[in-house]
């Protein structure tokens, strides 16, 4: 999943520097996701609004990374003080559905790359 979010997060700078469309460069996303047996793949703007994905959403990540929610954790990309997250499989906030969220920085800016697997999680790395 690390791999994955890393591969993701060069490949937005790669696209974005060539004039890709945001359609394109999410339909890229959806069919890694596809692929690979993922569940979900989210890239932030600097402020942790979700500006990419595998499909649509409306979510922002926490600004503050003491926030008692599941992507508080998350933010310390935003900051430049983590380059790589990797939480444990849990519940999903949102549904209570077990799962696993990675994340990496972005390569061209400050940004969030997150990669979500449904189930038990395990394979991180």
């Amino acid at each position: 999943m690390v791999a994955a979010a890393t591969a993701a997060a060069h490949y937005l700078d790669a696209a974005l520097n060539a004039g890709t469309a945001k359609e394109e460069i999410d339909g890229a996303l959806a069919g890694v996701v596809r692929q690979y047996g993922l569940s979900e793949c989210w890239i932030s703007d600097e402020h942790g609004h979700i500006v990419f994905g595998s499909h649509k959403t409306d979510f922002v990540f926490p600004s503050d990374s003491d926030a008692r929610t599941q992507a508080a954790v998350f933010t310390a990309l935003l900051r430049g003080s983590e380059t790589t997250v990797i939480q444990e499989p849990q519940p999903r906030e949102e549904d209570g559905a077990p799962f696993q969220y990675v994340g990496v920085a972005g390569v061209d800016q400050p940004r969030i790359v997150q990669i979500g697997l449904a189930g038990a999680g395990g394979r991180s790395e």
